[in-house]
């Protein structure tokens, strides 16, 4: 571990932690507090759904910002890119802080938060690939697991610095300071986090990988265009190889916290202490995974954490329902554990499905295009459910992104040992 190493992961693992800080409070402002802020007066569930709807636009900003910002990293580099990419995140997240409320300037006020939140998701469709690159492509043999494992320790640290922050908002507080312009200080202080990770990312060389693909050949002139012709099979397999990790991801965070406080009717602050306590057990699958894949394979180890998903869908009504919170926190905790044996190995598995020239791209489109898949609409879908025929119904819908996921990594992972034997064979 060289000093120039410890610098390389410390800039992937603070790339991901402020685009899941910066999520993160969106997140956790548009279940609490957006509905009655950016939108006319309605029953609950309608602001709600309002609030998701926005939350959910981010996701349609993704894709374009992966094939926008993955043409860039597969032409001029990762460092620049991922520089340019923490801008606009980062910019988005401090303006929304900013934002006039619906009583202030109507549907001119949901329009800037649409747009905001637009540019939040167009810079994160940038961030993850590059960010993993960033480790993955600096690793030595043996070693990509764990170093891939770095920048998604990011989703646990943003989560906790997110949660604790609205936690400790929650308690020193009243809850109307809070409503009036509380909610705006986490957006802001995403300022302090954007400074510290360009001052890291600054300072950072390219990687070797991408400077070894230069000296081969030229790159790609569109290289969304060679994805999509040459690894249509490992795009599509590797999009929805990730449906199941974010249909978890914001059932047991964006849903649950808001079925705690609405329908079960605990407070906010006790709700975000559960998730506190599970995001640990997030971090704690993200270590486990990263050794365990390189031992094993980092397929097999995402595919136990989706059967791991499977089982967490059939306890979905059971465990939410029984209204008991110890049992309510250890379900998630487990939930949390299972979502970092499928995301750790993700940011070493999904980079190499492609070669060099086109790996930014490729992973980020696999990613951003499975979030929208699995992510965009569960936290909406799962209202609709819940109010047409309960918890159980939502906990199906698990089920089946998770076998979704374990079909595509399955045949993707044929394919690509096909491939390779070819290779060998040539």
């Amino acid at each position: 571990m060289t000093q120039s190493t410890k610098r390389i992961l410390a800039a992937s693992l603070a790339g991901t932690a402020i685009e899941f800080y910066d999520f993160y409070i969106y997140a956790t402002a548009a279940t609490l507090v957006f509905g009655a802020l950016f939108f006319p007066k309605a029953s609950p569930t309608a602001q709600m759904m309002s609030a998701y709807a926005t939350f959910a636009l981010a996701f349609i900003a993704r894709p374009v910002g992966s094939v926008v910002f993955g043409h860039f990293g597969d032409r001029i580099g990762r460092k620049s890119t991922l520089v340019a990419a923490l801008m606009v995140m980062g910019g988005s997240t401090v303006a929304i802080g900013l934002l006039p409320t619906y009583q202030m300037l109507g549907w001119g006020a949901t329009l800037l938060l649409c747009v905001l939140r637009f540019g939040q998701g167009f810079g994160l469709g940038g961030e993850w690939g590059g960010a993993s690159l960033l480790a993955v492509e600096n690793a030595p043999a043996g070693f990509q697991a764990r170093f891939g494992m770095c920048p998604q320790f990011g989703a646990s640290l943003g989560f906790l610095i997110a949660n604790g922050l609205f936690l400790l908002l929650g308690l020193v507080m009243p809850a109307s300071a809070f409503v009036a312009w509380g909610w705006r200080l986490p957006f802001l202080l995403s300022a302090v986090l954007v400074v510290i990770g360009l001052w890291v990312r600054l300072r950072l060389a390219e990687t070797p990988a991408f400077r070894r693909a230069l000296a081969e050949a030229a790159p790609a002139r569109v290289p969304f265009f060679e994805l999509l012709r040459d690894y249509p099979q490992q795009t599509f397999g590797g999009i929805f190889s990730v449906v199941g990790i974010f249909a978890l991801f914001y059932l047991i965070t964006v849903f649950a916290l808001g079925y705690g406080t609405k329908n079960l009717g605990y407070g906010r602050e006790t709700f975000l202490a559960v998730e506190l306590v599970a995001i640990l057990f997030l971090a704690a699958g993200t270590f486990v995974s990263g050794f365990w894949a390189d031992r094993k394979s980092a397929r097999l180890v995402m595919i136990v954490g989706c059967c791991a998903t499977f089982v967490a869908g059939i306890l979905f009504e059971p465990a939410l329902g029984s209204g008991n919170l110890g049992v309510i926190t250890v379900y998630l905790s487990a939930g949390m554990f299972a979502l970092g044996l499928m995301y750790g190995p993700l940011g070493s598995w999904l980079p190499d499905l492609f070669p060099a020239r086109v790996r930014y791209t490729g992973a980020s489109v696999a990613f951003n295009v499975g979030g929208i898949l699995g992510g965009a609409l569960t936290p909406i879908l799962a209202e609709y459910l819940v109010a047409e025929g309960g918890l159980g119904l939502v906990g199906a819908y698990l089920c089946g992104a998770a076998a979704v996921s374990i079909v595509a990594m399955t045949v993707v992972g044929k394919k690509r040992r096909v491939v390779v034997e070819r290779v060998r064979q040539a």
